[in-house]
């Protein structure tokens, strides 16, 4: 891919992030603040390795990178049927910084929430890895370190956000729960 297209896909990827997060990006207190620059980031990360991403297809780099872009859609896809399913999305939940699908008003805690509490940004981490060990070097490094930097934010300032909402209830699941890998993390 050539650099105008690249460029081109930044500019339109980015608006469109602009406009998903515009009233978290009036509000560094929200988790859509730095949720917003995670995704450039991870954007970013992948306008750099785009032109590696089928190179040597069966280098152990490619291969845990494949293994971790499947893990993220696992993780993101399952995630979105459980909050579609259980979580009562509602407008009750007023916050205009959550986008559609974070107003729930039910905790999820069964499937996946029943090991960790963000499979959303374990997805992203994964996502972002995954597209890091397509071409590894220091830029990516630094991009792949900066991008769990902020989904860490991201995470523990959703976490204050839910706890205002869902009160004790939520810390109880947090002190069950690991933030974004089962058994680990």
């Amino acid at each position: 891919m050539t650099f105008d297209y690249k460029v081109i896909i930044f500019v339109l990827a980015s608006i469109g992030f602009v406009w998903a997060s515009r009233f978290s990006l009036r509000n560094f207190h929200s988790h859509g603040f730095y949720r917003f620059f995670a995704w450039e980031a991870i954007l970013v990360l992948f306008l750099l390795n785009v032109n590696y991403w089928f190179l040597d297809p069966f280098s152990l780099s490619q291969i845990f990178s494949w293994i971790f872009l499947l893990i993220s859609l696992i993780l993101i896809i399952r995630a979105v049927q459980l909050f579609r399913g259980k979580g009562k999305i509602e407008s009750k939940r007023n916050d205009p910084s959550l986008v559609g699908i974070e107003k729930t008003t039910e905790l999820v805690t069964t499937g996946i929430y029943h090991y960790i509490r963000h499979p959303f940004y374990s997805s992203l981490l994964f996502l972002g890895w995954g597209i890091f060990l397509k071409h590894i070097s220091w830029v990516g490094i630094c991009l792949a370190f900066i991008t769990t930097i902020l989904i860490i934010i991201t995470a523990k300032k959703e976490e204050v956000e839910n706890t205002q909402f869902f009160g004790e209830v939520y810390q109880l699941y947090m002190k069950q729960t690991k933030m974004f890998v089962p058994f680990i993390f």
